[in-house]
Formats: structure tokens, sequence, C-alpha cells
């Protein structure tokens, strides 16, 4: 063999290898089904596990047939959120909302100061919207038996206004309006806060502004994913965050919620509770979870090293950074650079310098340019599922108009996955990714990079992507197992039942359908309400986590889930936990001279 055959069979197996390491086998994404269930029935069972399995005290979720008015308050971030969501019914609702800045010593001075601010925030909103609040007269409050608002001249007695709160930091939540905060994140520190009851510091804060607002509800973004979708699509039994950060909600008989204890007053009622499972840390002992080298850099490198494994494996804020450790691989090569003939950027240099966003770009580059895309006769075992072709129609067809005179540089090594010689439909839309890289990247021009670099680039994107992709999938197909909904299937014709730890089994056969489970639709669809800029923005990641679901529980199975966006779960979601509370404790609105006298016992 010469000198160069050698290096060309070397190289193509260092991208082999790669590519072996990323692609999930059908085996793979049911072994990694099976721990998401153990680790379901451990934090249903016990505190203190990674995958905490939350108990949200929601009992239920919308239909679409509500009515009312109700307030949203959303913390999390560089801004505050204040909405009004009215309920109109038959799935419909308006949004009004307004943000507020928090300034930085709002974010590390005294917990009182920050929640004032936050009431005042509130007062601000209602004031423009000229819903008053205050005193005794002249505010307006909601009716009891309607949840709708109404004038102080209707009826002297008004009822406090009610609000959800999306509070977007680590809280011990003990009662659906209650949470101890554990910890604060995001750059905030605001003293005498860590330990107390949030919703209670945000009450006090409403109090002593005498405003007539009650926070009935603590809400997390993924809860209200999960309700918003039920909202305005029909029941549904999962919401999902896939963006920068990932967690999901669902619906659970509470007899599984065996950390509850057999004395608590939800297990003596019975019937389902909301669970913000908070599966960003599954798997954080890595035991099924395919990590490669660009992984275990990543982790390391990371602000929380050995924590939250599943989110690093498929949220926007790291599938960026997987990537650049992947092609910076390739840009040092030795004894022959793989990429950019060795040459890097200050984008692909820089820890986080390349955005998920970017990924997005060049899919979307390689995408475009006709409705059939994806169709193409990419074989099976294609790297990203649809790479390069020589047939006569390429996976991604390029637009009408393409340049026949594109080609790939002499000698260009690619994986063996990878036809070498793509139609130029193919290498037109290769220029598309080529000219998205020189920009993005920050190389000087053209020159820097060539089709074949764009290959590579397109080709390993694609392929963190559609792991991220399968995994989040493997996260919606347990969700399905542990509600009854399906099983999971492996071989050529049966399906497998999965034992619990305790023996139990999970599922009910190939078909799925369970009656009786709340989040059953008549039309026989099983509703999945999603969010995040992953799903909605990265081109075909549905399709993929679907791909997922077909190998994980079946064709019949993923054909009746019905995956949709859930439209903002931090404010409507916020809105309609409040509702879901009231529904839980009538009462929980009225002023304190409507409410009956508390008895009192004496005992010897």
């Amino acid at each position: 063999m010469s000198s160069t055959s050698a290096i060309f069979s070397s190289a193509q197996n260092i991208l082999d290898t790669i590519e072996a390491r990323l692609l999930l086998s059908p085996d793979d994404l049911r072994s990694i089904t099976r721990q998401f269930l153990k680790e379901f029935e451990l934090g249903l069972g016990s505190y203190g596990y990674p995958m905490a399995m939350i108990p949200t005290f929601v009992t239920g979720v919308p239909d679409g047939s509500e009515v009312g008015t109700f307030l949203a308050l959303d913390l999390g971030g560089t801004n505050l959120r204040v909405c009004r969501v009215q309920l109109h019914g038959s799935s419909l609702f308006t949004l009004t909302q307004q943000k507020y800045k928090l300034s930085e010593s709002l974010k590390t001075g005294e917990a009182s100061a920050l929640f004032d601010y936050l009431a005042d925030s509130v007062d601000a909103f209602l004031t423009e919207e000229g819903v008053g609040v205050h005193g005794a007269r002249g505010r307006k409050g909601v009716r009891r038996e309607e949840g709708q608002m109404f004038d102080d001249d209707e009826d002297e007695d008004a009822d406090y206004l009610p609000l959800g709160f999306t509070f977007s930091f680590p809280v011990e939540q003990t009662a659906l309006n209650s949470g101890k905060i554990l910890t604060w994140t995001k750059g905030f520190a605001a003293r005498n806060a860590v330990g107390n009851d949030v919703v209670k510091l945000l009450q006090d804060a409403f109090d002593r502004k005498h405003l007539h607002v009650r926070c009935v509800a603590l809400v997390n973004d993924t809860v209200g994913a999960l309700l918003s979708r039920s909202y305005t699509a029909g029941k549904s039994i999962l919401g999902g965050i896939f963006g920068t950060g990932t967690n999901g909600a669902y619906l659970e008989d509470v007899s599984k919620i065996t950390k509850l204890g057999p004395n608590h007053p939800a297990v003596a009622r019975g019937g389902k509770m909301v669970v913000n499972t908070e599966w960003g840390g599954f798997d954080n002992a890595r035991i099924t979870l395919p990590s490669t080298p660009y992984d275990n850099i990543l982790d390391r490198l990371s602000i929380n090293p050995t924590y939250q494994a599943f989110e690093k494996f498929i949220s926007g804020m790291y599938l960026g950074e997987i990537t650049r450790q992947l092609l910076l691989s390739l840009v040092d090569a030795a004894p022959t650079p793989l990429l950019f003939k060795g040459k890097s950027t200050k984008v692909l240099n820089g820890h986080y310098g390349l955005d998920t966003a970017v990924l997005s770009l060049v899919e979307e580059a390689w995408v475009a340019g006709g409705d059939d895309a994806g169709e193409g006769d990419a074989g099976e075992g294609d790297a990203a599922g649809e790479g390069l072709t020589n047939g006569e129609k390429p996976a991604y067809p390029g637009p009408p108009a393409f340049s026949p005179t594109l080609t790939l540089p002499p000698h260009t090594i690619l994986p063996s996955s990878l036809p070498p010689h793509p139609t130029p439909r193919t290498l037109s839309a290769l220029e598309r990714v080529r000219k998205v890289i020189v920009k993005e990247f920050g190389f000087g021009g053209d020159g820097d990079v060539s089709l074949g670099d764009a290959a590579i680039v397109r080709w390993a994107s694609g392929l963190v992507a559609r792991r991220a992709a399968g995994l989040s999938g493997c996260a919606v197909g347990a969700v399905l197992v542990q509600t009854g909904f399906a099983s999971l299937v492996g071989g050529v014709n049966g399906d497998m039942k999965v034992e619990g730890e305790n023996g139990d089994t999970h599922g009910e056969g190939v078909n799925g359908k369970k009656e009786g489970v709340e989040g059953a639709r008549e039309d026989g669809t099983i509703g999945v309400g999603v969010d995040g800029s992953l799903i909605q923005h990265y081109p075909r990641f549905e399709e993929m986590v679907r791909e997922s679901l077909r190998e994980l529980v079946g064709s019949e199975v993923e054909r009746i889930v019905e995956i949709g966006m859930a439209k903002d779960g931090s404010g409507v979601g916020a809105a309609l936990c409040a509702l879901q509370a009231i529904k839980q404790q009538p009462d929980i609105l009225m002023n304190q001279a409507h409410q009956a006298p508390k008895v009192t016992h004496s005992y010897p």
C-alpha cells in the first residue's frame, strides 16, 4: 500500500470511528429507555435522586372548555414578565403581557426588595390594563363560580385575582402553592431567600402593597407546557422542553408516587398528578448514555461536571459545543488535517464559540430548495440518515438552478457512509452549506473552505443533532411506556414487556391504548406538548424524534402520538395552573370575610 493510500485509509477510519460512536442502534435506544424507566421508579419511590420526579400537586389538565381571566408572573432571567390570560373556551385565549427589567442590585440584594419589585410590577401592569386591585372599594375581583373578573360595584365583597408564578429556579415543592427555594442560579443571589417558601415571599409582598392578588400556583415551565397544549389541542399526557435546556412533566398515577407516603392527603384522594421529572439529570452515572471524547471534554469543562448528563447530550446549550470539539479534532488530526487544511478561527477556538443556532443554519442550507427534501435514496446506514447520495435524486435536493461545474476537490476524504461522487444537486446543496460556514465560522474567504469541508461539517453536525433527537425520543417513549400507552417493542415481530425494579410490567401491548388514562383523547390520539428552540427551529428535529419512537414503541403507536407546540408554557401555562388550583381548591380566592371560621379542638 502506498503512503497516500495508507493516509487515506487511516483518515477514513477516524471518520468512521466517530460516526460509529455517535450513531444509536435500536438496541441502544431500548437500553437507554429501560434505564429511563428504572430511574422513573427510583425517583417516584424516594427523594434525593438526580432525576427527582417532583410531585407538583397538579391533579389534572384543562380540556379547552375553561373560561376566566388569570394572571401569570414569569421570573427566570434578565426580565420579569407579567401576563393577563383570558380564556374564552373552545381552546381559545388572548394574552396581554409586559416585560420589566431586573437590575443587578435587585438580583443580589435583599429578597424583600426583589419581591416588592415583583409586586410593584404586577401592580403597574394591572394599572396599565385598567384593573384596580387596591383597597376595599374601587377594586376588581373574581366571581368564584366562573373565575371571571368584575367591578367592585357589582359585588362589594369581591375576591382576589388568581396568579400563577413561574419560578425557574431549584425549588422543593410541597404543595401546589408552596415551595422552598433550594438555591439561586443564573446570576441571582438575593439574600434571605434560600430556605424560605417562595410563594409566601411573593404573597407577603402583595399584602404589603395591599394588592388583591393571590398567588395560587407555583409553576414549572414544563408543567406549563403540558397544561398549555392540553387547553389548545385537547388533553395531553406529556409536556416537554427541548431548547436551551430540557425537561419533561407528565400525568402519573398518584399510587405510583410512593415517596409521598401512605398518609399523604394526595394519596388518599388518588387519581392523577403531574410529575416534573427533571430528566435533564437522567443517567448522571453514564450507565447507558453513549459518551464520546467530545462529551467527556464538554462535561469536564462545564460548570457542573458529572451533573445534568442527559441535558448535555440533547439540549441546545451544548450541541454546538459538542460539534465544535468534534470539528477541532479533525482540524488538529495528524499527520494530515482532515478539515479546513488545518486552519481554525476564533469561533472554532473559543469555548462555546459555535452556537447551536449555526448548526440549524447549516441544516437549513442543506435542505433548502425542495418540498421533497429528506425523501431521497440514502440508505439506513447513512451517518445522519440522509447524507450525500449518488442516485438520481439526492436526499436533500438543491434548487432547480444548480451549478454543473461544482466538484469535490481531488483526494477528498469522506466517511465511508457518504458516497464519494455526489450528484450535481447535492453539490449545489453543499455550496450553500459552504457559504454558511465561511460566514458563521469566521473564515477570511471562500478559498478557506472546500466542498469537502462543507460535507464533513454537515455530516458532523447532523450526527450530533440526530443523536440528540434519538435520545429525546427515548424520553418521550419512556413516558408512553410508564403511563401504559405503549410497551417497548423488540425483535422482528414481538413486543417486549419491560420489567420495573419490583417486577411490575410496563405497557399493555403493541397498540398502547389504555382506556381511562387521563390525557387520552376521544379521537384516539396521544397528546404531547413541546416547546423550545431546538424542536421548534432545528430542521426535521421532530421527524428524527419520531424515527426513534418508531424503534421504541412501534409505528402503530408512533402514528397516534400527536406532537405539537405548547404556546407559552411559562406564561399561558402558569395562568392555566392557577385555573387548575382553583378547580382543586374552590375557596382559595375567597376574601377572609367569606371563609368559614376554623374549628379548633382542645385535647387534655
